[in-house]
């Protein structure tokens, strides 16, 4: 058998120009990223479908109701009759049952990054990419909707579902093409981060903070990767915009021949704010640059970060030509995205919010905004350290000090996987007992069934319960609204 270097390095058939492709197929369809690209292509008039073991709420919906067809479980007979094009999800390791077949039967085969990039990002579309550690999902969501709201008709794919539109991925009509850029590897026979392969006009860095300890092997492999991918901005017209209340970040701006300019709610950036208030209903600011003001604006989202996440928008928005009264009514009437600080129901006087948060800075950010939010209701937390990130020992400080701002937490026991390692895996029981020292209530559930009952016994009229997973977590929010509404 060939060792596993061969298999991840072995030679792929040359790809097709987009205009000889007819037949798409995506292995792990159902994953956020595959499924916004295989909406693109069905979209562009291809003809798509694809497989994956597990599809759940949003992606699901959003196959389903544009017709894709998706298999359930993997099979290599999906395959036969070869499509045109294979899409191998991240997911998928080189023993898996249907890229192993793609494989070995020569299929044109493309990460989904590289199909991104081939297919949609061609020569004269320009591209505004948005990465960081943090806040890049509510980030693109935020400049998509308000280059609509300024009448424009821009293409996008998002980490998750912009609620105005209820798509995560458009063609569009007109400049640019925004993207979510995710610094994860993009397949098993492509290591390098998926953003490496986007060629942005301009860019966004929101934060930088180590993570995705499975791929890169520390910090310093953490930060090289966004500086390469800050050295891939085209020096001819190309704009870096830089959160500079981050120091990580504030230092890239070196590694391009780009243009930079810094936002943050410190003085000395180009773009900041005066006049904040935060209230329940979201935060009231002025936005100042070069010390001129450029308007008032009201930001339904609440958290220090989406106000830093703002001000990144406002500056690229103001870039792309839109004025100061477009912004502030992209600002005002945006609904959010779906499992970012998500209201999904409320019963029995009980709020039940969903968030995508699993890193323990975004759990952390996350939470402070919704104390602001509701400063006088108990802050019920369930958290499932599901990611490749959250299950690591590394990360069991940070997640001690991470609930700070909430009240009673439940955290469920993650199940084992194939890249798990004993010694290196979170220690649920002693974070929780962490948490109990800085004088938050926290236990441990089983599962998100152990989850659901502790949840039905904490929760009390009043109560904001969040429900914090980058899965399904079991379809918790819609069984707990569920159980209230049985129980009352």
């Amino acid at each position: 058998m060939p060792s596993d270097t061969n298999l991840r390095s072995f030679d792929r058939p040359a790809v097709p120009a987009p205009d000889a492709i007819n037949d798409v197929y995506l292995i792990g369809i159902c994953g956020t990223g595959m499924g916004s690209l295989a909406q693109l292509f069905d979209e562009a008039g291809y003809n798509v479908r694809g497989s994956d073991e597990a599809a759940y709420p949003p992606m699901s919906t959003q196959l389903n109701a544009r017709g894709i067809p998706v298999l359930e479980g993997y099979d290599a007979a999906h395959l036969d009759p070869a499509p045109d094009l294979t899409v191998v999800g991240n997911a998928c390791t080189p023993t898996h049952p249907e890229a192993a077949y793609a494989r070995e039967q020569g299929l044109v085969q493309q990460s989904f990054p590289e199909a991104l990039g081939h297919t949609f990002l061609t020569d004269d579309r320009r591209s505004i990419v948005v990465a960081g550690t943090h806040g890049k999902t509510t980030t693109t969501s935020l400049l998509t909707h308000t280059l609509r709201a300024a009448e424009a008709d821009p293409g996008y794919l998002i980490g998750g579902v912009l609620q105005s539109t209820g798509k995560s991925a458009h063609l569009g009509t007109d400049q640019p093409f925004v993207i979510e850029g995710d610094e994860y590897n993009s397949a098993y026979f492509d290591d390098r981060p998926k953003f490496m392969h986007y060629r942005p006009d301009k860019a966004i860095v929101t934060s930088l903070e180590f993570d995705h300890a499975d791929v890169f092997t520390d910090e310093a492999a953490y930060r090289e990767a966004f500086e390469a991918f800050v050295g891939t901005l085209g020096a001819r017209d190309g704009l870096l915009v830089l959160c500079g209340d981050d120091p990580a970040v504030a230092r890239l701006g070196p590694h391009t021949d780009g243009r930079v300019r810094t936002y943050g709610l410190d003085p000395s950036n180009d773009v900041t704010i005066t006049d904040h208030e935060a209230g329940p209903e979201g935060q009231r600011f002025t936005i100042t640059m070069g010390g001129l003001e450029r308007g008032s604006y009201m930001l339904p989202l609440h958290g220090r970060h989406n106000l830093q996440n703002a001000l990144a928008v406002a500056l690229i928005a103001f870039s792309e030509g839109c004025n100061s009264r477009q912004v502030a009514r992209g600002f005002e009437t945006f609904e959010g995205v779906a499992r970012r600080q998500e209201v999904r129901g409320v019963v029995n006087d009980i709020t039940v919010i969903d968030d995508f948060a699993h890193h323990p800075t975004a759990v952390q950010m996350t939470l402070r905004g919704l104390r602001t939010a509701y400063p006088e209701r108990r802050l019920v937390v369930a958290f499932e350290p599901r990611s490749n990130t959250s299950r690591r020992a590394r990360f069991a400080t940070a997640y001690a000090k991470a609930f700070d701002a909430a009240d009673q937490v439940v955290i469920s026991t993650p199940p084992f996987r194939h890249n798990d390692h004993a010694n290196d895996r979170l220690d649920v029981h002693a974070v929780a007992a962490t948490i109990r020292e800085r004088g938050v209530y926290a236990t441990v559930a089983d599962d998100p069934d152990d989850t659901l009952h502790r949840l039905q016994q904490l929760a009390q009229p009043g109560d904001v319960v969040v429900t914090m997973s980058n899965g399904a977590f079991g379809e918790l929010p819609t069984r707990l609204l569920d159980t209230l509404a049985a129980t009352s």
